[in-house]
């Protein structure tokens, strides 16, 4: 007699496990640029914080270590990673290319309806911007480079784009804090969203490239002037 498949309980979603639960929380405060490239994370501090032993959140490190956020370093135990500067260049030079296609594709797919929600996403950053509201625009910046990827209208191209953005999400973050450098990405998006608007996918990539290239490039000025400092 055949199973009656309708008949059996809907499948339960495995509930995390202390440690998932810290190593998703660090993950989000990296990536959000709470917690910068080179931060110490002190076993016995983040167990206070979580209110767990130090067992669970050793575990959170080492599968932190796995997605390549966080490193070990000897006699330094767990820091937020911090590549090195060629290896940094080519996360930027893939998420250029992979944003690009991206902003190419949205430009040729998005209806007229989606492509004003998107002018209207940008258009709200612009008061984050005359405030200086620092941690709510880099929160808007992740929601506006997300969106070229989901209206991109292709599921791998965004899983790509999504996982390259969380290794680089430290750096982006980080540098959003340099010298004018919200005004200029918030123009820089402008250029974007003009050449999507119209229909014209490789001023789009173009414009992708130009944001990504002067996000590194404004990375590497912080760099420079720390090291002086």
């Amino acid at each position: 007699m055949p199973l009656d498949l309708s008949a059996l309980p809907p499948a339960q979603e495995p509930r995390p496990t202390r440690a998932e639960a810290i190593a998703a929380a660090l993950a989000e405060a990296i990536t959000r640029g709470d917690l910068l490239p080179g931060t110490t994370l002190e076993e016995e501090r983040l167990a206070l914080i979580h209110g767990a032993s130090r067992t669970p959140v050793r575990e959170a490190l080492r599968l932190l270590v796995a997605t390549g956020l966080v490193e070990q370093r000897p006699r330094r135990g767990s820091v937020v990673a911090r590549p090195e500067p060629r290896r940094v260049a080519e996360m930027f030079a893939a998420m250029a290319e992979l944003e690009a296609i991206c902003a190419r594709l949205c430009a040729e797919a998005l209806s007229r309806k989606e492509k004003t929600k998107l002018k209207a996403r940008h258009e709200a950053m612009a008061r984050l911007v005359s405030v200086h509201d620092l941690a709510g625009y880099r929160a808007a910046n992740v929601a506006f480079h997300e969106a070229l990827y989901q209206g991109a209208g292709n599921a791998y191209l965004a899983e790509l784009a999504d996982a390259t953005r969380r290794r680089l999400a430290p750096f982006r973050a980080a540098q959003l804090g340099g010298k004018d450098r919200l005004a200029a990405s918030h123009a820089e998006h402008g250029a974007i969203i003009e050449a999507i608007i119209a229909g014209d996918g490789e001023t789009a990539a173009a414009a992708v490239r130009a944001h990504l290239a002067a996000t590194e490039g404004s990375l590497g000025v912080m760099a420079r002037q720390q090291i002086a400092g």
